[in-house]
């Protein structure tokens, strides 16, 4: 599953700012989704086999998650062109925000050194914030599996 990152928040600390592009070319910004719970999920790239495994997890649920008044927004490097044919290709319902800078992966410790097949790399970290209607992280899960996450976290909002 590749290497942990190592936290840069806690549960109970408040969520790091941000404002964003989206796909289809909108703006959001944390403030905006105040009052509400988010699911912030961090994945490394569109359309590869885990990222897109764990999108439907969390297309396939999505009215579980507005039910229980939730936001869900993926985060990766990727441009909002390659945002929008990943939503289109999987009619993804949530949006997903473009980090070409890295600037909210690393506010939320998700980008860092990792390794695959002994070699050392830069690179996103699957992980996932759930923050409060308050603005703090109420749940961190550093480590993901893609099949089976959005159930997991699901089960926090219940």
């Amino acid at each position: 599953m590749g290497d942990a990152p190592e936290l840069k928040l806690k549960e109970g600390d408040p969520a790091p700012e941000f404002s964003a592009f989206t796909n289809g070319g909108g703006t959001l910004s944390l403030k905006e989704l105040r009052g509400r719970n988010v699911i912030l999920y961090f994945y490394p790239r569109d359309n590869t086999p885990g990222c897109t495994k764990e999108a439907c997890g969390f297309r396939d649920r999505f009215a579980d998650f507005e039910k229980q008044g939730a936001v869900v927004l993926g985060v990766s490097v990727d441009s909002g062109k390659s945002h929008d044919k990943f939503v289109e290709k999987y009619r993804l319902p949530f949006r997903l925000l473009v980090d070409e800078d890295r600037k909210i992966a690393q506010a939320y410790g998700a980008w860092g050194q990792k390794s695959f097949l002994g070699k050392r790399y830069m690179g996103m970290f699957r992980m996932t914030f759930l923050i409060g209607p308050d603005g703090r992280i109420r749940k961190i899960w550093p480590k993901v599996k893609p099949e089976t996450h959005a159930e997991e976290v699901l089960g926090m909002l219940r």
